[in-house]
């Protein structure tokens, strides 16, 4: 009912957004306890990370740490008065701000040392500064589509014939996740001259058949962005997004803050900070860790988990299954891990075009990476009916295999599309592709990358380059490819959209690691040399995952490299146009 238009006008530009800037050190002192003091320059959110006697690497999380939301006066103050300073103490310490444009930076390996003659003194001379520029191999650059500009959409001819063809062969397990998200906190507002709503409510119909690239970004861009119209493409595909991760851009992606499970009943909670997000030499890591580093293990059956938050950069993202609020008891603990899960939505949602993120995956017993795609508004219902596009699932075992003794860990990815009238008639074996790793070794080894071409009649996934799954539903659309024609008792959800339908919308990029959960690593799968410790749906999951840490955390490899063999590993994500706008009537 919503679309009535064949001719529709939406907007696609392109920003430029380069940041080589750094800011000065804080202010230490011992003033009743440790004391950071930063100057406001336009900051947000000030994070203060610190050891004291002991060193502190990059931006590993540290004994203390706190993330300050508002400033004092034209300060940034965070006091810890658990710290008690002697004369002597080395304090070990690593910033991060987040400007009021979303822009993120850092200052690591920073040392301080309180004399008993000084209370207040400024970083001495032993303080180590480290470069945060990447290699000269990396892009020192982000590009980040900005909603802009016009094209016009047009009818294309429909072809009858429907398709799904791959180049290899899969085992057929169910690597499907009935997985939901929760709400997205909007917040920020339009830097001067710029365009874009903070409300996040608006969206572009597009008429049937279109071909255009449809492209948003809701908060317009930040002062300082340059802007290329992308109707300056002369050839294609042609680069219309990119983010080497010099830093997480927080214009672009937004922190899920959530312990809802992903509807999976998965054992993590997401959080925002650079434990178990952040970047490292143009890489981006998503790690997962034990909440009982943070809190201690007797939290897990005696604490409280509050994400409600209490200002727009902190609130919890999804009340489903209690995410914003947890209480653990014996026998019923809090989420085990703690782990993070990046939206796009907050920058950058876009319909059609080609999608390419290079990634190393995590290794490690029931780890669960994934890259995937949602739909910016749910125009068809609850999921599945308007969709979801994965285009990389793995399992982070290494020694996993189904019953016919296929491999499932991670030297396997699985690429899926869900689609359904209701959760019951999702029917993603129709379009499904798993694929093992020709060459040998895991996908957890090196850099691999993970594709997917979308436009008005098809989805192709690929790795490496190479096609692996190939879904063109037909004139008679997904309803028809789905089978829903012959089945009794329900509507078409896409009746008014084109034959792409959940498919024909607006979607944005999501990555997370996730931990175990019920469905994803069936119970009849074999895992060597320690089987499962949980029973998909018995009860009491997240306690008997959490009762076996000691088979299952050695595999994560915690003492080794700072934990990151359990990191995936974002090198880019890179979006193309693929063809031209259609000619102007």
């Amino acid at each position: 009912m919503w679309r009535k238009a064949e001719y529709v006008v939406f907007s696609c530009l392109v920003a430029v957004v380069t940041s080589q800037v750094h800011f000065p050190d804080p202010v230490v002192s011992n003033n009743g306890g440790l004391e950071f003091r930063l100057k406001d320059n336009g900051y947000r959110l000030v994070a203060f990370h610190n050891n004291i006697n002991k060193p502190l690497a990059g931006v590993a999380h540290g004994d203390h740490a706190a993330d300050v939301t508002a400033h004092t006066g034209n300060e940034w103050v965070h006091r810890d008065n658990d710290v008690q300073l002697q004369p002597g103490d080395t304090v070990h310490y690593w910033v991060m701000v987040i400007k009021t444009t979303g822009e993120g930076l850092q200052i690591t390996d920073r040392t301080w040392t309180y004399v008993l003659t000084s209370t207040i003194t400024s970083p001495t001379t032993t303080t180590t500064t480290t470069s945060t520029t990447p290699p000269t191999t990396k892009s020192a650059s982000l590009k980040t589509v900005i909603s802009g500009g016009s094209h016009i959409s047009s009818v294309a001819p429909e072809s009858s014939s429907q398709t799904v063809s791959s180049s290899q062969t899969g085992s057929g397990s169910n690597t499907g996740s009935a997985s939901t998200t929760g709400g997205s906190s909007n917040f920020g507002t339009n830097a001067p001259g710029t365009f874009g709503s903070n409300t996040g409510s608006a969206s572009n119909f597009v008429g049937k058949g279109d071909t255009g690239c449809s492209c948003n970004y809701p908060y317009g861009p930040g002062i300082g962005d340059g802007f290329i119209d992308d109707r300056t493409c002369t050839s294609f595909p042609c680069l219309v997004f990119e983010d080497n991760f010099n830093f997480i851009n927080h214009r672009v992606w937004e922190h899920e803050i959530t312990a809802a499970g992903g509807g999976n009943w998965e054992f993590q909670y997401y959080t925002n900070n650079r434990t178990n997000s952040y970047t490292k030499n143009g890489v981006l890591y998503i790690k997962p860790t034990l909440t009982s580093d943070h809190y201690g293990v007797e939290y897990l059956e005696h604490g409280a988990l509050n994400l409600w938050g209490s200002s727009a950069a902190d609130v919890c993202t999804s009340n489903m299954d209690w995410g914003c609020k947890r209480e653990g008891q014996p026998g019923q603990v809090i989420n085990p891990i703690q782990s993070a899960r990046l939206r796009s939505s907050r920058g950058f949602n876009f319909r059609y075009g080609k999608v390419e993120v290079e990634a190393k995956l995590p290794a490690g017993d029931w780890l669960w990476p994934a890259i995937w795609m949602l739909p910016r508004s749910n125009v068809y219902g609850n999921w599945p009916a308007s969709g979801e596009m994965d285009i990389m699932e793995s399992r982070g075992n290494l020694h996993y295999t189904d019953p016919k003794g296929t491999s499932q860990g991670v030297d396997n990815i699985g690429s899926t599309l869900h689609f359904g009238a209701d959760f019951f008639t999702n029917q993603w074996p129709k379009a499904h592709k798993e694929v093992l790793l020709s060459t040998g070794g895991t996908y957890a080894d090196d850099f691999h990358k993970f594709g997917v071409e979308w436009d008005n009649t098809s989805i192709t996934f690929s790795v490496d380059g190479h096609e692996t799954l190939k879904v063109a539903p037909g004139a008679g659309g997904f309803w028809e490819f789905g089978g829903f024609d012959q089945m009794q008792g329900y509507d078409n959800p896409w009746r008014e959209g084109t034959r792409m339908a959940p498919f024909d919308q607006e979607f944005y990029l999501v990555m997370n690691v996730a931990v175990g959960g019920v469905g994803f690593f069936p119970d009849e799968n074999r895992n060597s040399p320690q089987p499962k410790p949980w029973q998909d749906r018995a009860g009491h999951e997240a306690d008997r995952f959490w009762a076996a840490r000691n088979q299952w955390y050695p595999t994560w490899h915690p003492d080794h490299d700072q934990g990151e063999d359990a990191a995936m590993k974002v090198n880019y994500v890179k979006v193309w146009k693929t063809r031209p706008d259609p000619p102007r009537h």
